[in-house]
């Protein structure tokens, strides 16, 4: 179901970052709704955001025929959430006083759905005391508040009081608005390639990027799970509001994972474990002529398959197999073989499946031999399904 956004914009310089924060919402099949102050047309026009929003800009009380309209009340009727950003010192002044002098404050003093204020000013603006105790109050009255970012302001000061950049907004957004149906679950995700040292400068691994881990956690911890990422080196930002512990080999993955694996509910395995490492690492650079000749290697221990088999009466264990041709025949034999509850089986050959990339296509695999085939999908849509199969998994072994 698509959600509706009201989208506050007022009078900082920080509004320059709001088409770009108006594009993520549309990308993510959003309907946005902007509101802006008189003072936020200054930094950015309204037809700027009308063009990117596909929805008419609202920054009067008064139709264009000076009539008096009730559309406050219909925007703040219909919103699901309703962002203010950049938030100054001046709007928030007016939320924490309940002041509605003009659109934007007129449609927050009527809504009923979850806000979330995002301050953007000076530092000293921010540091004052009124606007401290201003953003106290409005925290305990149920407002939501990302705090600024520091660094260096518009103003030329250095100091906390940067909008957060739009990406960071976005996923404030996706986080409050997403169902909290995983609560009092925990949830160990495991993410990324691991890397095997042949010798201080070289080491085997492969091309996961650790995209779709991420996507997995950071889904899990906006649901409402208490959530454990072990992760090798990614080439993504590991995601916030989860307890990140970064290994590199197999060896250190399977030590981290088994720690936490007896306290967990469920565990999704998405990270590309490497199956050999040198059987005997050097400690200094080998030889280019003696590189073929130091080149022995040792099956590492199956991470899954040790899960499989420890598992008790009520978690759920998922892996992923990636593979490049008979994928669903190869994917049942892992499932078997690893004791698993379910088998995401993705063919890293075909275009927008591959590792490194924004999109995947999967199929899952049962023990009971059903497959469920999906089309290609953002990895954050692949994590929301894999984590709705995994909550039905763990609700059908409680019974």
């Amino acid at each position: 179901m698509t959600k509706r956004i009201l989208l506050g914009v007022s009078g900082g310089i920080a509004a320059y970052k709001i088409p770009i924060l108006v594009r993520l919402l549309k990308k993510a099949e959003m309907d946005v709704h902007v509101i802006m102050t008189k003072a936020a047309q200054h930094f950015v026009t309204s037809m700027t955001l009308a063009t990117l929003s596909g929805n008419r800009v609202w920054d009067s009380m008064w139709d264009d025929d000076h009539t008096p309209s009730v559309a406050h009340i219909s925007l703040a009727d219909k919103a699901d959430l309703a962002v203010v950003a950049p938030a100054t010192a001046n709007v928030i002044a007016k939320l924490a006083s309940g002041i509605a002098d003009d659109m934007l404050t007129t449609v927050l003093v009527a809504a009923r759905c979850p806000v979330l204020l995002c301050p953007s000013m000076n530092v000293n603006m921010y540091n004052n005391l009124i606007v401290q105790r201003n953003l106290r109050d409005l925290r305990q009255m149920g407002y939501h508040i990302l705090d600024p970012d520091s660094g260096f302001l518009a103003c030329g000061w250095t100091g906390q009081g940067r909008l957060p950049e739009p990406e960071a907004i976005y996923e404030a957004i996706t986080y409050l608005l997403a169902p909290k149906d995983l609560t009092g679950l925990t949830i160990l995700v495991t993410a990324g390639p691991t890397e095997e040292p042949l010798d201080p400068v070289r080491f085997i691994t492969n091309r996961s990027s650790g995209k779709m881990g991420v996507a997995i956690a950071r889904r899990a911890a906006m649901r409402g799970a208490k959530v454990v990422l072990v992760a090798g080196p990614l080439k993504v930002a590991p995601p916030t509001g989860v307890k990140v512990i970064s290994v590199r080999t197999a060896q250190d993955m399977l030590e981290k994972v088994t720690s936490y694996f007896p306290s967990t509910d469920i565990v999704i395995k998405a990270a590309a474990v490497a199956d050999f490492r040198p059987s005997q690492p050097w400690s200094s650079k080998i030889p280019k002529d003696e590189l073929g000749a130091a080149l022995h290697l040792t099956k590492n221990q199956d991470i899954l398959g040790a899960l499989g088999s420890s598992k008790g009466a009520h978690q759920v264990v998922i892996g992923f197999a990636a593979e490049t041709a008979d994928a669903i025949e190869r994917a049942g034999k892992k499932l078997k073989n690893k004791n698993a509850d379910m088998m995401v089986v993705n063919d890293v050959g075909l275009p927008g499946a591959g590792f490194d990339s924004d999109t995947n296509i999967v199929s899952f695999l049962f023990p009971s031999g059903e497959v469920e085939h999906h089309e290609m999908m953002t990895k954050d849509a692949v994590a929301d399904l894999i984590l709705d199969r995994a909550k039905a998994l763990r609700q059908a072994k409680r019974g």
